[in-house]
């Protein structure tokens, strides 16, 4: 196996499902990138107060096929569009390929993103759903992008332990993108099950958390 393809953090924070199985349910889903609604504020319907200032996008079968740098072409328009929406450091690509230290390291992936994208892919050494606190630093740095609070950020991807999960601990807002570029088919055994197991806390009552912050007291 090579150690760099590892998620260590994806092991380590599956446990935290067995005392609350809720964070990896999204507070909203869209069929596919094109169905993102746009301000996404538009997505929590049901929220009161909801004031989306930035979001966080998953690259690999989320807006492009896994190992490919550019945008799958049916969404480039609507990419565009969220670009227009979302301007500057608004925007940020969060990858558990591009950008991520233990398979980028030199950041050629990511400078490749953010050729094809015009977006910035954020390097971070901890691999989703653990680098919240690098993603909130990131937005710590850069005031002009008006996020204070980690309720203010959406976390869009296609997975439910990386992606939704890493939102839910972060106090975030997640959108799940339930069909990604992959035909179902071909998606991992992994991924699948995901999808059979948040089906079944559904069935059982469970829903998403509310977003609440865990980095301020």
């Amino acid at each position: 196996m090579d150690m760099n393809t590892l998620n260590v953090s994806a092991t380590l924070n599956i446990f935290r499902l067995l005392a609350k199985p809720d964070l990896c349910l999204p507070q909203a889903t869209v069929a596919t990138f094109n169905n993102l609604p746009i301000p996404l504020n538009k997505a929590f319907g049901k929220y009161q107060n909801v004031n989306i200032k930035a979001v966080v996008l998953d690259k690999d079968n989320c807006f492009a096929y896994p190992k490919s740098n550019q945008i799958h072409k049916p969404y480039n328009e609507h990419f565009q569009k969220l670009r227009d929406a979302y301007p500057g450091r608004r925007l940020l690509i969060v990858s558990n390929t591009a950008g991520a230290l233990s398979l980028d390291p030199a950041g050629r992936l990511a400078a490749e993103v953010e050729k094809s994208t015009g977006v910035e892919v954020m390097a971070h050494g901890t691999k989703k759903p653990g680098c919240g606190p690098e993603i909130m630093e990131y937005f710590r740095k850069h005031p002009e992008t008006g996020v204070t609070r980690p309720d203010q950020i959406v976390i869009v991807g296609d997975r439910l332990t990386t992606d939704v999960m890493m939102a839910n601990m972060m106090g975030s807002y997640a959108v799940w993108v339930k069909d990604g570029v992959i035909p179902l088919e071909e998606i991992s055994v992994f991924a699948r099950l995901e999808q059979k197991f948040a089906g079944l806390l559904h069935r059982r009552g469970y829903v998403a958390p509310e977003p609440a912050s865990p980095f301020e007291g």
